[in-house]
């Protein structure tokens, strides 16, 4: 555990008390990050990558197999699988974080006042989070992307507010932790304030854990999303999604496996990829 010195707040100061894990480098580390540098600039600069439209068709090429000028195949309307995939990771990567992001904020500030004010506060939070964590994850979302609306944005909002509680409870365990070590007494007891204490001490130290679950609820929010693509509550037709790509291969299995297949293993890769950085994150802060 990393003891916070006393001293004049600022939040650049506050930015480099947070304890950064250390990471080592190893054969599955790196595969790890460059499967999540690949998809990251699928998403920002997919041009790069492939010269074909990601939702038009070239007429006399449907369901090529892979090869024939076509690295992964075409699909049922004689487009490119290989370009549908890299233009789709712009979708899947955006709710992504969108939905850790949500996640994050809430989870996180109703954890810390509830691990820091504690009493009735703290009660009544915890009871609301088990209220969430006793509905299965996916009823819940399915339940939020009704009330809200089909599409990719709205899926990833409502995974995110199923992540809430895992991050509510996760905070919360790691401010009473650390609000009841030497260090934080001694601050309270040398008169400081509540905002001074909770930002000097509690907010570094308690957040470092954070880092490590928030790469794990990455790779998670993907699985979500494109769970909830599949079933036909993500982004509609032709939005190259993962998981619609999925869904619209699944009619082909016998004649064209190479679209469900392709996209698929891209999915696990990338959500593989997330768990191991979050594992190194996590042995990083021990």
């Amino acid at each position: 555990m990393t003891v916070v010195p006393q001293g004049k707040l600022s939040f650049p100061s506050l930015y480099k008390r947070v304890r950064v894990p250390r990471i080592t480098l190893r054969p599955g580390l790196i595969a790890a990050w460059l499967v999540l540098l690949m998809v990251v600039l699928w998403a920002l600069f997919p041009a790069w990558f492939t010269h074909f439209s990601p939702t038009d068709g070239v007429a006399g090429a449907q369901r090529l197999a892979p090869g024939n000028g076509y690295l992964l195949g075409t699909d049922q309307l004689g487009r490119d699988l290989y370009t549908r995939i890299v233009y789709g990771a712009v979708h899947s990567l955006s709710g992504a974080l969108i939905a850790v992001g949500l996640g994050l904020t809430l989870g996180s500030t109703l954890g810390l006042l509830a691990g820091a004010l504690g009493g009735w506060l703290d009660s009544l939070i915890m009871r609301v989070i088990d209220i969430l964590l006793a509905i299965p994850g996916l009823l819940l979302a399915l339940s939020v992307i009704i009330l809200l609306g089909f599409g990719t944005v709205n899926a990833a909002i409502a995974v995110g507010i199923t992540s809430i509680a895992s991050f509510t409870r996760l905070v919360r365990g790691e401010t009473l932790r650390v609000r009841h070590s030497d260090f934080v007494e001694a601050a309270w007891g040398s008169g400081g304030t509540f905002f001074s204490v909770l930002l000097r001490h509690i907010v570094p130290n308690a957040l470092s854990t954070v880092f490590a679950f928030a790469a794990l609820q990455f790779g998670s929010a993907i699985l979500a999303i494109s769970t909830l693509s599949f079933l036909g509550y993500g982004a509609p037709p032709p939005t190259p999604e993962w998981g619609l790509l999925i869904a619209e291969g699944r009619n082909y299995l016998s004649t064209a496996w190479w679209l469900t297949a392709f996209p698929g293993i891209v999915v696990v890769l990338v959500v593989l990829a997330a768990n191991r950085v979050s594992q190194s994150l996590r042995r990083g802060q021990s």
